[in-house]
């Protein structure tokens, strides 16, 4: 027989695997069109590179639009607030999978954007919450490894689908998946009334006062820059140096994933003895294995070697910005989180596009230096703002 405490504890946890649940089926949403590009192209007669708008202009809604809504919604409770969001997922899904035409789907995307971008800046926030204090860094954790689930299981499986059936069948599935998580949000996550919200303006003022998330959020779209400028042209650059097939590509993308669960895993660990030494390791695991690839990444055994490290470098990053995040603006982390919502969304579509024109005219080995540039940019900002940290400290003993 559970006593009351530990029925507590248990729907504390569920709640938080709801939330993990509801990252898995926000982000799988979102980059769903990058394995469905060919098909959708053919079905709705345009090029590969429009379709690939799909994920571009929900990416862009998402960053642009969150502290706006994050504002406007500081009232509303957030379980409430979810499950509209959710709702909003379910509805374009659906409406995506019945669209006559590609200018209906991508103005279902720009909505579906804001959608995910809110869920960004409240989701983690809500998971550490749901439990006792001492664990808020593990639940951020198991939410964050929703990413890794979407990129080993969510996106081939939307392949798959589709190869079975049709590309609006599984939009079509996504929605209803959307529903079911829906339904278990709403039975298992309690009330939350929103806590440090705050209005528009006080949203976009914290990084002029606030020093330590001015820091962060250069911080973070410095490594998203490096690591998505890269990471998107991984592709091309296996197949032009290690003569990888389709299905090593598959083999080794997925790798990746599971290493960066294991990141992930690691630094929810860590994170709490040593938060900005955590960041330090994971990013400079970045600039390292970004160096792997171009020294022996033109073997299949090096590129492996090479992906798992940044796997689980990229892993351990993802948790450790969040907590950064948190720890610089721990009294209106919703709003922090919105901020950083915007910049790490912002800096994908900009990561893309610089990498594409570097890939463009100077070959996609230099989108990987590219991606070495910055994340080491990233790794000796940290170092620096760490550095005139303690010497304030130390001035003021």
């Amino acid at each position: 027989m559970r006593t009351l405490e530990e029925h507590s504890t248990l729907r504390a946890w569920l709640g938080v695997s709801a939330i993990t649940a509801s990252l898995f089926v926000f982000l799988t949403t979102e980059l769903m069109p990058v394995g469905l590009l060919t098909p959708l192209s053919r079905s709705l007669d345009i090029s590969v590179g429009a379709a690939g708008l799909m994920v571009t202009l929900q990416g862009v809604s998402a960053g642009l639009g969150v502290p706006f809504i994050v504002a406007w919604t500081r009232r509303v409770n957030r379980r409430v607030l979810l499950s509209m969001l959710l709702a909003v997922l379910a509805v374009g899904n659906l409406v995506t999978a019945v669209s006559p035409n590609y200018a209906v789907i991508l103005t279902t995307r720009l909505f579906m954007g804001f959608a995910s971008g809110v869920f960004w800046a409240i989701g983690v926030s809500m998971a550490m919450r749901l439990v006792p204090e001492r664990h808020a860094n593990r639940a951020a954790a198991i939410v964050m490894s929703g990413i890794s689930i979407a990129t080993v299981a969510g996106i081939p499986l939307g392949t798959l689908l589709e190869s079975l059936t049709t590309w609006r069948t599984t939009f079509l599935i996504w929605s209803g998946l959307s529903v079911l998580v829906f339904l278990v949000v709403t039975a298992l996550i309690p009330s939350l009334p929103s806590a440090n919200a705050v209005s528009v303006r006080e949203v976009f003022g914290l990084p002029l006062r606030n020093v330590p998330l001015r820091s962060v959020l250069f911080t973070v779209v410095l490594f998203v820059l490096g690591h998505f400028g890269a990471y998107t042209f991984v592709r091309p650059f296996l197949e032009n140096n290690a003569a990888a097939t389709p299905v090593f590509i598959t083999v080794v993308l997925m790798v990746f994933g599971v290493a960066g669960a294991a990141g992930n895993f690691i630094a929810g660990h860590t994170v709490n003895k040593n938060l900005r030494g955590s960041f330090i390791v994971g990013c400079a695991g970045l600039v390292v294995s970004l160096l792997l690839l171009l020294t022996i990444g033109n073997g299949q055994a090096g590129s492996i070697v090479a992906l798992i490290l940044w796997g689980l470098s990229f892993g351990a990053v993802q948790l450790c910005q969040v907590n950064m995040t948190l720890a610089a603006a721990p009294e209106t982390f919703e709003a922090a989180m919105s901020l950083n919502t915007m910049a790490y969304n912002t800096s994908i579509a900009l990561g893309a596009l610089f990498g594409g024109l570097f890939a463009d005219h100077l070959g996609v080995t230099s989108v990987v230096w590219f991606g070495v540039a910055l994340t080491a940019a990233s790794l000796l900002l940290n170092l620096g703002t760490g550095r005139k940290a303690s010497q304030t400290v130390a001035a003021g003993g």
